[in-house]
């Protein structure tokens, strides 16, 4: 036979012992693997087929054979190193197994199932340090856990586990170590619950212009909002105007409004729905007099508020009702030259927010200025309507200079068409 010819013979050998393996027809499968090897007697994918049917059969030492002669041929194919290491563990030879797992990530070392074997490897040999890094490795490279099977995934879940207890121990012992000494410094408490897994870090995404090196902060210090003081005093005036301008007509308006044929992702169930509303006092750098009009002592208090200006973008100031029973999903601000405030007029109990790892409860009348290029979230779990003023002001790590040159910046990209904020 020319060399096409057995080439032919092998392929078609090779779908007729797929067939007869499909099918339970087991001597059919082996026979024409066997009848592989006659033409090809070192043949990788013959000799694995032919290992992985006599390690299911119970004979590990002729698999074992098998997978040994196979990665002979073919040392760049990982499951053929896999395949040797379950046959070497079936034969309780551990350091074969380990060794094997070794190979088939030199290959491939984000291959899952490996991986997942070693840090087991690990774990039934006491190894717990290294279980644990070889469980944090794996944790790192596998995709998400709903969409492994389930096999993997509730080992997965055992790993995470352990990681979950080893991170939970280290922060423990630097506590213990620290007892008595009182940790004054947020960041450092921040950082022993990262250390022990029980804090995310979120980073900045402006879907718009991104400021570098700005600190990232969630929830932004009081003491770089001085004016606070005079925003809180006025709450009262500020609440008894909001209700009355919601007497009668209602003026919200929906505050997403995506145009048709835009993507809606996240924002499918609020699009054009007053579950969000909002009613404008400042849109986009442009007062709206029909409302300020009727918030006469709110209009003059926001006069003497240092809030963001830059022509034609900033600010946006509004009243922001949340219905019943409705939930803000998690999305990101435009850009992160802007804080933004919140100034909890109406809050029923069960209403939260969320910015980044760090969840919280509006109490009435008590501001607070967050950085809304992080990924936040609220929720209005109560019957009744929730209802915050937001306030756009100017992310306070800015200098005067900086500010300065960002209303330049606004003012070439508005003759381009482009968005600042």
């Amino acid at each position: 036979m020319t060399d096409s010819a057995n080439a032919a013979r092998v392929g078609q050998l090779f779908e007729q012992a797929e067939q007869a393996g499909r099918a339970g027809r087991d001597a059919e499968f082996v026979a024409c693997l066997n009848n592989v090897l006659k033409i090809a007697p070192e043949h990788p994918r013959a000799l694995n087929m032919l290992g992985n049917r006599l390690l299911s059969s119970g004979d590990a030492a002729g698999a074992r054979r098998m997978f040994e002669r196979a990665v002979a041929q073919d040392r760049q194919a990982p499951p053929i190193w896999l395949n040797l290491a379950f046959a070497a563990r079936a034969m309780g030879d551990s350091a074969t197994e380990l060794s094997a797992l070794d190979q088939a990530l030199a290959v491939d070392p984000y291959f899952v199932v490996a991986l997942l074997e070693k840090a087991q490897w690990f774990e039934r040999h006491g190894r717990k340090s290294d279980a644990v890094l070889a469980y944090r490795a794996l944790i790192d490279a596998a995709p998400a856990f709903e969409t492994l099977p389930q096999r993997i995934a509730a080992a997965l879940q055992h790993g995470k586990a352990l990681v979950d207890a080893e991170d939970g121990a280290i922060e423990a012992a630097i506590r213990r170590e620290l007892a008595g000494r009182p940790i004054t410094s947020s960041r450092f408490d921040h950082a022993l619950e990262v250390l022990g897994g029980r804090r995310q870090i979120y980073h900045p995404k402006p879907a718009g212009l991104h400021f570098p090196y700005l600190p990232p902060v969630q929830y932004f210090d009081r003491a770089q909002f001085p004016w606070f003081e005079k925003l809180e005093a006025g709450a009262d005036t500020i609440r008894e105007e909001l209700r009355g301008l919601l007497e009668g007509s209602d003026p919200n308006v929906p505050y997403v409004n995506i145009a048709p044929g835009t993507p809606e992702n996240q924002w499918r169930e609020l699009n054009r729905s007053l579950n969000w509303g909002a009613i404008f006092l400042w849109n986009g750098g442009a007062a709206v007099p029909a409302m300020l009009d009727r918030c006469p002592k709110t209009a003059k208090l926001l006069d003497e508020l240092p809030l963001l200006d830059i022509a034609g973008r900033g600010p946006t100031v509004m009243f922001s009702t949340l219905k019943p029973h409705t939930r803000i999903p998690p999305h990101h601000g435009v850009t992160n030259i802007r804080a933004v405030v919140h100034l909890p007029l109406i809050v029923p109990p069960g209403c939260r927010f969320r910015v980044g790892s760090e969840t919280r409860e509006w109490r009435e009348g008590e501001a607070w200025a967050f950085d809304d290029t992080i990924e936040h979230e609220a929720w209005n779990d109560s019957d009744d309507t929730r209802v915050i003023m937001i306030i756009d002001v100017w992310n306070p790590f800015l200098d005067e200079d900086e500010r300065a040159l960002l209303r330049t910046t606004n003012q070439v990209l508005s003759r381009l068409g482009e968005h600042l904020t």
